[in-house]
Order: structure tokens, then sequence, then C-alpha cells
């Protein structure tokens, strides 16, 4: 491998996750023009923040000095107010690139850098000093600033994450923290025995078998219902939500949700390890699951598939990719951001995701919790209460307990029992 090969490769990398490949570069090639194509993105208003009410019209424009902010009025007559989608006041520079600063800097990069590629992407510089009250300001809220000075001595700021672009029928962009990955493994106790998962991640780029993604059909497509008895989902509001309503102020189109939301979390949250991480299970690993360990997870080895009507074998491979994977309280989270959260119930492709991480990983599957969440709404249960009931009839409810210390109880019937914040009688 050639001296130039190598450094368009790690320039690559630093543009896939957000930083511009060669600032310097760039700024001379551009004179110091600004290029303002990317600057003052925010999403359209959904509802008005003071009262809730969907009746609203837009009222013009606030022209700031790097923005242009869309103004709106409620037509409730009991509020009328003017509002914005952006909840962030009080600023000179947009919210994109304030988050875009705070990521290029918990990256690994310095104050100077990471003011120089906001001037490359969005022809603004705010300077260090600026960019430095930002990052005390949500300080926070991005919690990754207590492992920063650790994860700067371990990596530079162009391997500290891991960014490989798969094609498994459409482009997924696999992301890994590998400092926090190290950080949260070696350094908190009871975390160490989820080491099989570092060696999992650390050799996703070079042995996944990317010709099963291809082949296999996929988790998310899969319409069999795992019988919802002995279980509960926990709704709660946590860290999450409050990210998740950050950054999406910022995103002027839906279809990058998703990609937006995780690059921060990668940068920002000191829990999250990894993005878009591939996940595959073969049909020999459910029998060992309904044999051996006595799982209940198919219905007599056939499954209801998404295009067909009546059940179906179930097929050699079942393949998916998991939105994001956390390390906390010593399990391993497999998130799913879901648009609008309470409306859905992913309960079956969140526990073929645990299935799968299960076999690939060696872990136990008591060692997985799985939620779905918006900015809104965070659900959470555990894969395991899905596929191993409890014996005896005689017990009709039993207690569930969380790691937080709350508990429900779930009923033997086959209901999704959901407790939490306001629901702690809800069933549906």
């Amino acid at each position: 491998m050639t001296k130039d090969t190598t450094k368009a490769q790690m320039e690559e990398k630093i543009e896939q996750n957000g930083a511009p490949a060669d600032a310097e570069k760039s700024e001379e090639k551009n004179s110091g023009t600004a290029n303002n194509a990317n600057i003052g993105e925010s999403r359209l208003a959904e509802a008005c923040p003071y009262c809730s009410s969907k009746d609203f019209i837009k009222r013009g424009t606030r022209k700031n000095k790097h923005q242009v902010v869309q103004l709106y009025e409620c037509k409730s007559e009991e509020c009328g107010r003017t509002f914005s989608a952006q909840d962030v006041k009080g600023k000179h520079f947009p919210l994109n690139v304030i988050i875009e600063g705070m990521s290029y800097y918990n990256l690994g990069f310095t104050l100077e850098q990471s003011c120089s590629f906001l001037k490359q992407k969005f022809g603004v510089n705010p300077g260090p000093e600026t960019l430095s009250e930002w990052i005390g300001q949500y300080s926070q809220l991005c919690r990754y600033e207590r492992l920063r000075p650790y994860a700067v001595k371990m990596y530079s700021p162009q391997d500290v994450v891991e960014v490989v672009t798969m094609a498994h029928r459409q482009l997924y962009r696999f992301r890994y923290h590998r400092a926090k990955t190290r950080l949260m493994l070696e350094e908190e106790y009871r975390n160490r025995r989820l080491q099989p998962l570092k060696e999992f991640l650390d050799n996703i780029s070079s042995v996944t078998p990317h010709q099963y993604f291809q082949e296999g059909e996929r988790m998310s497509e899969i319409r069999s219902k795992f019988d919802k008895a002995d279980m509960i989902v926990k709704s709660k509001f946590n860290y999450a939500n409050r990210l998740a309503a950050f950054v999406l102020q910022a995103v002027k189109d839906n279809k990058q949700r998703h990609e937006q939301l995780q690059r921060f979390l990668i940068a920002n949250d000191s829990c999250t390890v990894a993005t878009e991480v591939p996940v595959y299970i073969r049909r020999e690993d459910v029998e060992h699951m309904e044999n051996d360990l006595k799982f209940k997870v198919t219905d007599d080895g056939k499954i209801e598939i998404k295009g067909n009507k009546k059940p179906q074998p179930l097929p050699k491979l079942l393949t998916g990719h998991i939105d994001i994977v956390q390390i906390r309280n010593g399990q391993i989270h497999l998130m799913d951001y879901k648009p609008d959260a309470a409306k859905e119930k992913p309960i079956e492709q969140l526990t073929w995701y645990a299935l799968a991480m299960c076999r690939l990983t060696g872990l136990r599957l008591y060692d997985f919790t799985c939620s779905w969440f918006d900015d809104k709404d965070f659900f959470q249960f555990y894969p395991l209460h899905v596929v191993k009931k409890m014996r005896g009839k005689s017990r009709k409810k039993r207690k569930v307990f969380f790691k937080d210390g709350t508990w429900g109880e779930a009923t033997k019937k086959d209901k999704l029992v959901v407790v939490g914040r306001d629901q702690s009688d809800e069933k549906f």
C-alpha cells in the first residue's frame, strides 16, 4: 500500500464521519470564499411548542447574520403565539453548525482544527473561544466530554471511530467507536464480562460475510408475533429522547434523521459504541435455541414473512442492521430509532436482533436489553422475557424487575403490558 493510498483512505474516513477530508487544502482552493449551502438548516414545525396545537401557519422569516429562520403563528384562540421549529435561542450561529463543531471536537480534533472544518463546510468560523463555550454549555447533554481526555491518548482523531460503508442491498454506514468501547469495558468492572462484544465489533469490517446480506430474509420483514405473556414494556424519558430532540431540530430532510442522529450519538454520547451493526442468524442457531435452551421462537419451525399469506419454513438466514448499540449499567442495549415511537411496537424485530447478537458474541440473552425511541418516548423490554416463559400454571401474574429498581406485573395472557410514566395500567 502506497503512502498516497493510505492518506486517501484516512481522508475518506474523516469525511464519512462528518469532518471535511482536508480543510487546509480546501481553504487554499476556495481562497476564503464561504460555502453557505448547508448552513441554517432546520426541520419544519410539527406543533406549537406552547400549546401543542397542530393548527398553525407560516408567518414570514427572521433573518440573522448566518441563517434565515422560518416563523410560524399558532391559530389556536387561546394561544396565538409566534414560534420557530428550534428552541435554541440567542445564538449567532445556526444549530447545525454548533452540532458539527462539537462533534469534530469530540472526535479528538483541537478547537482550532474543528473551527477550520466548520469554515470549509459552512463558510463560517466561530473561533475557538466560541466553540469552547458551546462545548461547556452542552456538556451536561453531551456526556462524552468526561471520556474525551482519556480517548485522545489512545487513538488519533482519524482512528478513534471506524467507518465502513457496506452494500447490503442498500448502503449502510457502520460506525464503531474504538476508544469508547475500550473505556466502557476496561474501566468499569461491571462491564468487563461484556468483552466478547468488543471482539465482535473489532472484527466486523474484516470478517462480516457480506454475501449473507444479499441472500437472507430481513428481520424487519418478519410478521410472526411472539407471545407477549410474562413480559412487560417500560415507558420512560431518558437521555436518548433529549439527544434526539436536540439533534433533530437541525435536520431538514426526514430521510437524514437516522444518519444525523447516529453520527451525533457516536461522537457525543458516552454510551453509544456502534451504529448500523450488521447481524445475522442461521436456521441451525434458532433450532439450537429451541431444542437446547427451550426458547419459544418459531411456530413449529415456521414463521410469517411480509408478502406471503401463509406461514413459511424458517429461512436458512435472517439478517438485519441494528440502529444503535450502547453499553451501560452492565447491559448491552440494542436500540432502534422510530420517528413515531408511541405508535410503533417493534418487539419482534428487536428480539430477533438480540437473538442474533447472542449467537454472534457468545453472550447470554440475559445480557441484552432492547428499546425503541424518538424525541418524545422511550420504550424498553428484556428479550429474554419474550422467548423464555415461566413454567407452572399456579401463578396468574409475576413481577418483572428492571435494573433501576422499578417493576411491573406481567400477566399470563398474550397481551403487551406497558408500565411507565403515565401508562402504569395501559395494555395494547
